[in-house]
């Protein structure tokens, strides 16, 4: 599949992009490659604006290859189809997330894993996702030309501006959910932050027919916790009598905050074999840290057996 981003790049495009670590967006032209045999072109109609878009824009990772043109949640109408092309036809509506490349052939490939291909690529060019294709430019832009492996129908009961959310923020909380089992009925789940993956969470725990509860520095954020997205329970993580009052209630918990934070609090709110899920990026110079201790003997601990006595034992 790589080789097709290596084609002449021959479409006019009109974009938005960061030309340094300001991060401020100015008019760009570029092109685009030409339609291939297995591409569509997508007409642009909405893009998301994702926290990582931000990140990148001002290089907050150290990966970023001025200029950027942000956007990886892409949906519009399909504008070109190749030859070869068998999902999508003129006028079908279509969706393109991270990822838009890779090769093929590896075991990660062969498994619809393409995301862990070691020649992943990404919907825009960044140092760490860049591979030896032609520097790639994201969905701010008016088209996208991408191979259809790589493209999601939007079906006509979305709306698609409805629709945009879910190509990242969606599924970043959609698929741990599903893979560690947070997803049944009547199991107690745990959302870090009401921003974008985290009211995205709470939809999809309140679709599954859990019970939420939203942990938040803000009270500003419990109206629409409760009021509008419907979450069961709100606590405020600096108020340690609300925390203490949940030790031990959550059966999992989706941390979506990427400001720097303590994380063993959260693991104090975890049942036994509780999963914690940490999902947003944080800076790179701000490396999470966890304290193993209280991992072995946090739940000795809820049960009423302090560290002391287990270290008697010992």
């Amino acid at each position: 599949m790589s080789e097709l981003l290596e084609k002449e790049q021959n479409q006019e495009t009109f974009g938005w992009a960061a030309r340094d670590p300001s991060g401020i967006l100015s008019p760009f032209h570029f092109h685009r490659r030409t339609n291939g045999d297995f591409d569509v072109t997508i007409k642009i109609l909405y893009c998301g604006i994702c926290h990582s878009d931000l990140h990148v824009v001002r290089n907050e990772f150290g990966i970023s290859l001025y200029p950027v043109v942000p956007g990886h949640e892409i949906v519009g109408v399909v504008t070109q189809v190749g030859d070869k092309v068998q999902k999508f036809k003129l006028g079908d509506k279509a969706g393109v997330g991270c990822f838009v490349d890779s090769c093929g052939k590896c075991k990660h490939c062969k498994e619809n894993l393409e995301n862990y291909c070691p020649k992943a690529i990404t919907t825009y060019t960044t140092a760490m996702f860049n591979g030896d294709t032609n520097k790639n430019y994201g969905g701010f832009s008016d088209i996208y030309v991408v191979n259809e492996h790589f493209v999601v129908q939007i079906p006509d009961t979305l709306p698609l501006e409805g629709a945009v959310p879910l190509l990242c923020a969606g599924i970043t909380v959609f698929s741990p959910m599903k893979y560690f089992g947070l997803d049944k009925p009547g199991m107690h789940v745990g959302v870090v932050g009401l921003g974008g993956l985290g009211h995205v969470a709470v939809k999809f725990a309140k679709a599954f027919g859990m019970k939420v509860t939203v942990i938040s520095t803000s009270e500003r954020k419990r109206e629409e916790a409760i009021q509008h997205l419907k979450a069961d329970h709100f606590i405020l993580s600096h108020d340690s009598e609300q925390m203490q009052a949940s030790v031990g209630e959550l059966d999992g918990i989706l941390d979506t905050v990427s400001a720097a934070h303590p994380l063993m609090p959260l693991v104090d709110l975890l049942n036994t074999d509780g999963k914690l899920i940490l999902l947003s990026a944080s800076s790179l110079d701000k490396p999470v840290e966890v304290n193993v201790v209280p991992l072995l003997v946090v739940k000795m601990m809820q049960g009423g057996r302090g560290l002391e006595e287990v270290q008697e034992e010992e």
